[in-house]
């Protein structure tokens, strides 16, 4: 049993054997450096990632500015790129590799098919519907509610529990890209939450987060 197969039987055991079956035979298992783009916005979507390893993030653009929306943890895979092929839509998202990340690649008129033919399949994306609704809804929430400090924090915390490591390397433009916000302010809040003990600041970019 190769890799995606076994994968596909471990944690969608409810997937009927013919449909796992099929994954496993049209799907292309790739792996993707750290930084690589995915899907870009206005691109029409040609296959649907479902990560093995690694993270991705996927971007919304808001009046020029990009803007962090949610990431793709393994067993999960994009719901937007799943709407953008049933409504034969572009997309409206960019999805980046966070780090090096291997998924498998559902190519788009297989997934158009499966949707018809196996109900169960379905299932794959809309349990996870509500949670991506629950990042999305987080971060109005934090655009509403929250200072740029705190919302700094938080973005800084979570990617250390993504990641399972404190230390994380960060430049302070690519911090800036993901919160929608510009380098100077986030170099300025970095020295900030740096000074009140919350983060460190390390020698080649990196940045330890103090309490996560």
């Amino acid at each position: 049993m190769n890799s995606s197969q076994n994968f596909i039987n471990r944690h969608f055991p409810f997937l009927p054997e013919p449909l796992r079956l099929e994954m496993e035979t049209d799907g292309v298992l790739k792996e993707f450096p750290a930084g690589t783009e995915l899907l870009r916005e206005g691109q029409y979507v040609k296959v649907i990632p479902i990560v093995f390893d690694g993270l991705v993030k996927v971007m919304g653009r808001f009046d020029d500015k990009d803007l962090l929306l949610y990431y793709i943890r393994p067993k999960e895979s994009c719901i937007m790129s799943f709407s953008a092929v049933l409504d034969n839509t572009p997309s409206k998202i960019l999805a980046i590799t966070e780090e090096a990340t291997t998924a498998l690649l559902l190519p788009s008129p297989s997934v158009e098919k499966w949707v018809r033919d196996f109900p169960a399949f379905n299932r794959l994306f809309y349990q996870q519907f509500n949670q991506r609704y629950e990042d999305m809804l987080q971060t109005i929430r934090a655009l509403f509610y929250e200072r740029m400090d705190q919302r700094l924090l938080s973005y800084l915390r979570q990617k250390a529990a993504l990641k399972g490591n404190a230390v994380m390397t960060l430049r302070h433009w690519e911090i800036a890209s993901d919160l929608g916000s510009a380098r100077e302010v986030i170099s300025r809040l970095l020295k900030k939450l740096e000074t009140e003990g919350l983060i460190r600041q390390l020698p080649h970019g990196q940045i330890e987060v103090c309490k996560w």
